[in-house]
């Protein structure tokens, strides 16, 4: 039986009054909305905040609508919201099933967009009990100056596992942030960083207010991907997202993210050499496929076979288009 660790547990009304009581103690404060993944953290010890801050109550976080055609999420809309509304399954598919394939239904009527944003990274020496962690020695991202699974790294590597994320990215999304004394709002492919200690740009005593997919993100034809060993429950191992807008079969603009690899998503470059204003065949697809392939070098920080990892990439990415391009017909 792993117990909890005492806390002292606050629920604000308002955003004002949540972000006031971040301010107070930044680094001991553990911000929790749906508590699908900081729960069994702050069991096996990952997290040890002195106060835990509970968001679910801040009803001005919780909204879905659309302005101007963007379409603006709060970060409290729970997944099983997100993929079951319909402006979010007509105008981002890609984005609904995403969300739909988070964990299971009790998991995504209680996880959050904010929380699967945000999600902690995940890693096959992170993820244990304190006993476990403290018997083999404690790693980089917890405890310790070491990383397991590059023993000469200087930087974590633990694998980023949101799959809401690499849809945002794919998609422009932006990022709105707050603190008590300052906002500010960043690219949904900069809001995270390549080191898995610190897997976003979020400081102590900020939170994430909206999540915005804007308006020339509608028409894009999307698809998204994911390997996981059971069709249910479990974080990815691979996952994929790709878009593009299409005209006449022919490639405009496309984006890739591969993610679930590495401590950051994965953002494909050189693209548009290789297929803007060609016709999405079967050729371009290998070309895109392999493209994928050459950049995205899996790590071994979860508990499954980082080479099957890495030749299930292109799979994934070829099954990622013809998703978008099924959709188009």
């Amino acid at each position: 039986m792993l117990t909890l660790p005492a806390f002292e547990w606050a629920q604000p009304q308002g955003l004002a009054e949540a972000l006031a009581m971040l301010a107070e103690d930044p680094q001991g404060s553990l911000p929790v909305a749906g508590g699908t993944d900081a729960v069994p953290n702050l069991k096996h010890r990952l997290h040890e905040p002195r106060r835990v801050v509970h968001l679910a109550r801040i009803d001005e976080l919780r909204f879905l609508r659309e302005s101007s055609g963007d379409l603006e999420l709060g970060p409290l809309v729970t997944l099983s919201e997100l993929s079951q509304h319909a402006i979010v399954k007509r105008e981002f598919p890609a984005l609904a099933k995403a969300a739909g394939l988070v964990a299971g239904p009790q998991l995504r009527n209680m996880g959050t967009l904010g929380g699967n944003l945000c999600l902690d990274t995940r890693c096959t020496y992170y993820n244990q009990t304190f006993f476990w962690r403290e018997a083999l020695g404690f790693c980089l991202k917890k405890d310790g100056v070491h990383c397991h699974v590059v023993p000469q790294g200087k930087r974590c590597v633990a694998a980023h596992s949101s799959d809401v994320a690499p849809v945002l990215i794919a998609l422009g999304a932006r990022i709105g942030i707050a603190s008590a004394n300052a906002t500010r709002t960043v690219a949904a492919d900069e809001f995270f960083v390549a080191d898995g200690v610190h897997n976003n740009v979020l400081v102590p005593g900020e939170l994430v207010t909206r999540v915005v997919v804007p308006a020339s993100a509608r028409g894009l034809r999307m698809g998204y991907q994911k390997l996981r060993p059971r069709g249910a429950i479990d974080f990815p191992m691979l996952s994929v997202a790709f878009v593009t807008r299409l005209s006449s079969g022919v490639c405009g603009e496309l984006r890739l993210c591969v993610s679930a690899l590495a401590a950051k998503p994965r953002v494909i470059n050189g693209l548009d050499a290789l297929a803007k204003d060609r016709a999405l065949d079967a050729e371009t697809i290998e070309v895109i496929a392999q493209a994928a392939y050459k950049q995205c070098r899996p790590q071994t920080n979860v508990p499954y076979d980082s080479d099957y990892r890495h030749e299930m990439v292109p799979v994934f990415v070829r099954r990622a288009i013809r998703e978008a391009l099924e959709a188009s017909s």
